[in-house]
């Protein structure tokens, strides 16, 4: 008899997004004309940047003749774009091998799949609110969870506890959903941490090219971090490649468990389960490393940090707490007037049709908070503020801040 994996029984059933649609759906028939400014959104809304569709379309023209067609590529990634991305990296001091960069179809994937390489009874610390996926994926292989609060005694960037032990960590900084950026100091805490307990660092930096300030953009800034930490990047905010999927994922030769290389192994679960990136995606993202390319896509990112910027400058006006908005895309606020995260979706809807995330659905430290993405249109965003600012300024919120 066939049996499954019963680890997928205590999935919870992901209702998030398709509850808040449900309710968004419903407000639209019963006030049909009413214009909804969407800002709960993860996805970007700015197309790919010229450089990047002119490398395509070169690439998709080599794809039609004998001489220049490519089949079967390196299940790790071509050298002409792990090449820019070790130059990119140099640029904030870090400096790898190109054996150790592994070109993927984005870091969702190989978050989960890199959980292949690692025992299921080893134990995972993982910060609440999250990004789901850290947690769904080990669920699914049934290994235990220990979750890490983040709240705003530490400005939702929780960190180490000798009381709390764990053999996998997961770090994103920026973060998702919460914007918050750890410095150089804390996140060195970290890999001190990780390295005296003999732990591996799972590092997010999906958003590190949001980062204003003196934050690391990699955690291989921390010294001696390359003997503790994986670290999955993404072109999909980066850059926009959302739909074109595209990331990278670092795993330094440095890197061993119990005397295995876990470079060495994360090759043979990719060589083995892993086709590759296409040519066509790959000739893509080396154009964003292009002189022309860093030119375009950094202006896109400059035109969501606006937005961000506006929603923080929004909140600090009305003495609303908030943290993100100047690393990160996101802005993460404390509801009013104590309302419950649904609550609020519902006031805001009913009241301004303005919609945004709540917090309870990244984790229950996310209960009382809600998130707003910077990746709608200035123009949206600029209307959707105004009707938030002058609903609250009406209501004379008291002061949130403390």
């Amino acid at each position: 008899m066939t049996q499954i994996n019963k680890n997928y029984l205590n999935l919870k059933e992901s209702y998030l997004f398709s509850d808040i649609a449900k309710r968004v759906k419903n407000y639209e028939n019963e006030h049909p004309g009413k214009k909804i400014i969407r800002m709960g959104i993860g996805d970007v809304s700015l197309p790919l940047c010229p450089a990047v569709i002119t490398e395509m379309q070169e690439a998709v023209a080599e794809m039609g003749t004998a001489e220049t067609f490519h089949g079967y590529g390196p299940e790790q990634g071509y050298s002409f774009l792990k090449k820019p991305i070790m130059e990119y990296y140099q640029t904030f001091g870090v400096f790898l091998e190109e054996d150790e960069v592994f070109v993927s179809d984005g870091a969702k994937s190989d978050l989960g799949n890199i959980l292949d390489l690692f025992s299921k009874e080893n134990t995972v610390l993982i910060p609440d609110p999250v990004y789901p996926v850290y947690v769904d994926t080990n669920i699914m292989d049934g290994r235990k969870i220990i979750y890490l609060k983040a709240d705003q005694d530490n400005h939702f960037l929780p960190m180490p506890q000798e009381n709390i032990q764990g053999d996998i960590i997961y770090l994103c900084s920026p973060n998702n959903p919460t914007g918050a950026a750890y410095s150089k100091a804390q996140l060195k805490e970290w890999v001190d941490f990780a390295l005296s307990h003999n732990s591996l660092i799972l590092f997010d930096a999906a958003y590190e090219a949001f980062i204003s300030d003196d934050s690391p953009h990699s955690i291989y800034e921390i010294e001696d971090a390359k003997q503790c930490a994986i670290e999955f990047c993404s072109f999909s905010k980066t850059a926009g490649f959302t739909g074109t999927r595209c990331g990278y994922t670092i795993v330094p030769m440095a890197l061993h468990f119990q005397d295995v290389s876990i470079n060495h192994l994360w090759l043979r679960r990719q060589t083995t389960k892993f086709n590759g990136v296409s040519y066509v995606v790959q000739r893509a993202a080396k154009a964003v490393f292009s002189a022309e390319g860093q030119r375009q896509t950094k202006k896109n990112i400059e035109y969501y940090k606006r937005n961000a910027k506006l929603m923080a400058d929004t909140m600090e006006r009305l003495n609303i707490w908030y943290t993100g908005g100047k690393n990160s895309p996101y802005v993460w606020i404390r509801c009013p007037h104590q309302m419950s995260s649904w609550e609020f979706l519902d006031y805001l809807l009913e009241k301004i049709q303005v919609v945004g995330t709540p917090g309870e659905g990244f984790g229950k430290n996310g209960a009382g908070y809600f998130r707003f993405s910077a990746f709608s249109s200035y123009e949206d965003t600029i209307e959707a503020m105004e009707r938030f600012y002058n609903l609250f300024q009406l209501n004379e919120l008291p002061d949130l801040t403390k």
